[in-house]
């Protein structure tokens, strides 16, 4: 555990969420602890209390943001002293990243678990850079430069299971905070499914939901999303890693819609991988919108999740750090 403030770097939505996870499995004091990342619902209820400075948000190949990023980066180490820095990805951790290591702070790159199959691109151009530790979140593809310490999905598991069958009131649907990428398909899948429901709280994103009469809501506040979610009898929401952990740790099973790049839902596929993980694990299920069926929400409905305590996450030694500034 460090003892003096700690540089934690991400973009938003599962990013956040899982570097949040990891900071308080790795003993950092809030109070010692010091946060970049992208201003929205998420990142203002998550974060209320710490420290944090809020970088321009930057979308993939988004370079004119990106080099505000980096100028903002060198600022930020003028101002700050440093013992240690942690990120999970995406652009952040790439303007961030190098130059901590480059002051001599002892800096870690966990990749996020939304990669099951190998790094990301920003976790490639991290593993260029000397003296940055690079974590894997699956054991599969570990090797002597990506270390395995653990999954944030280790902090789960499967929970009973409801005996008698009900059916489901209320329900939850979001397609998360990806901007420039509607999911329109999962929202429209969905409608038939619950008209008949008490209770549905709709957090739509950037998708046009004109005229499929349902109470659209761009965006939702992350503290009223965790108490709708734990107030709900179902889950229904894209396969984002921050929507997930979300879910769970609220004791819900959720069903799991991931965006996929050939429908131009998402810049690449790793939702796929995400719900494909958290299916194998029994923690949620994982269905395409069009194979969605009442069925579905039914059963997940029945099933549970429940926390468990993770084992150690423990990150590399990377020597004595020197004072950023």
């Amino acid at each position: 555990m460090s003892t003096g403030d700690v540089l934690l770097v991400c973009s938003g939505g599962g990013h956040l969420r899982q570097l949040a996870g990891f900071a308080e499995r790795l003993g950092y004091l809030p109070e010692n602890q010091v946060w970049v990342t992208f201003r929205n619902a998420l990142s203002e209820s998550l974060l209320e209390g710490r420290r944090v400075i809020y970088a321009p948000f930057t979308a993939p190949r988004d370079g004119k943001n990106f080099a505000k990023l980096v100028a903002m980066s060198g600022s930020v180490f003028r101002h700050h002293h440093f013992v240690e820095a942690v990120s999970t990805g995406s652009s952040p951790a790439v303007a961030f990243l190098p130059q901590a290591a480059m002051r001599g702070i002892p800096t870690h790159y966990i990749e996020s678990a939304a990669r099951a199959d190998g790094p990301s691109m920003t976790g490639k151009i991290i593993a260029r850079v000397p003296r940055i530790k690079t974590y894997t979140q699956y054991p599969a593809w570990a090797d002597e430069k990506w270390q395995y310490r653990g999954s944030i999905f280790d902090e789960y598991e499967p929970g009973p299971r409801e005996v008698t069958p009900r059916t489901p009131r209320r329900a939850v649907v979001s397609v998360g905070t990806q901007e420039g990428y509607p999911f329109t398909a999962m929202i429209e899948a969905i409608v038939p499914l619950v008209a008949d429901m008490d209770e549905v709280l709709w957090q739509t994103g950037d998708a046009d939901v004109a005229g499929l009469d349902i109470d659209a809501r761009i965006g939702v506040p992350h503290a009223e999303l965790k108490a709708a979610i734990r107030d709900a009898d179902v889950v229904l929401t894209h396969a984002g890693v921050g929507a997930a952990l979300t879910a769970l740790e609220a004791g819900k099973h959720p069903i799991l819609l991931p965006r996929r790049a050939e429908q131009h839902e998402h810049i690449d596929g790793h939702q796929m991988q995400v719900a494909r993980e958290l299916d194998r694990r029994g923690l949620a299920t994982l269905r395409l919108p069009d194979a969605l069926t009442r069925d579905d929400i039914v059963e997940a409905a029945q099933r549970s999740v429940r926390v468990t305590t993770p084992p150690p996450f423990s990150l590399l030694p990377t020597g004595r750090a020197r004072v950023s500034g």
